[in-house]
């Protein structure tokens, strides 16, 4: 987190680092029983890519870290579009969804907040204990009684947070408050609104020019040898 100015007010913001974001997969309603998309993000060396994993993602050109899936309802996404930063604005409504920071078991206290025992009257080490966990009449412990357990490492959504900057040249979008998660993180980012499309991959793009360049080379190459025998007739 850090901060930054707002007129004469300081704001508490988040930086979230965004990058190249292409949809991988549309599912549909009659192929796969329900509408989604599925977007990639980061980057990771071929070889420790798995084979059905390298077959996936053969047509999008690139080695994709994460992919994950959106519920949305535009018909006209195609596999190999790039989401672009500029679908959010300063002032949006965004919810942002994470992996809490595991803190492994911990006690009640700790997890939910129960006040512990008096120090008094026998207590003694059952300062931080939860107490009696069991009922008379069941006989047994009820289902959901708050006890000692694993804590953290879940996923949490966090609604209604505020867009405070978008900073399209380096790919930063600054969010008002905190989000879930330790650094370097991955978060999914959903709001309302239309989605900014860039089509087609730039690697995609770049092998086609390449293409174009040598189809030149090859059509320039038979004019020049005519001329040549030209030449030799005259």
């Amino acid at each position: 987190m850090t901060q930054i100015w707002q007129g004469d007010d300081v704001v508490a913001v988040t930086r979230i680092q965004t990058g190249f974001c292409p949809i991988v997969q549309v599912k549909t309603m009659v192929k796969d029983g329900y509408e989604s998309v599925q977007v990639g993000f980061g980057e990771k060396k071929e070889k420790n890519i798995k084979k059905p994993q390298r077959g996936h993602l053969k047509n999008i050109k690139a080695n994709l870290r994460y992919l994950q899936e959106f519920r949305v309802e535009n018909k006209d996404l195609k596999a190999g579009d790039i989401i672009d930063i500029n679908t959010f604005s300063a002032g949006d409504v965004i919810d942002v969804i994470g992996t809490s920071k595991g803190k492994g078991f911990q006690g009640p206290v700790k997890k939910y907040g129960f006040h512990g025992h008096n120090k008094t009257h026998g207590t003694k080490d059952q300062v931080r204990m939860p107490g009696s966990i069991g009922a008379c009449g069941p006989a047994h412990v009820l289902k959901g009684t708050r006890m000692a357990g694993h804590m953290g490492d879940a996923r949490v959504t966090v609604k209604n947070l505020e867009i405070a900057e978008v900073d399209a040249a380096n790919g930063v979008i600054l969010v008002k408050g905190a989000v879930p998660g330790a650094r370097n993180s991955l978060i999914l980012i959903q709001g309302d609104g239309d989605l900014k499309l860039k089509v087609n991959s730039p690697v995609v793009e770049e092998k086609a020019e390449i293409k174009e360049e040598t189809k030149e080379v090859e059509a320039k190459e038979p004019a020049a040898a005519e001329e040549k025998v030209e030449e030799k007739k005259d």
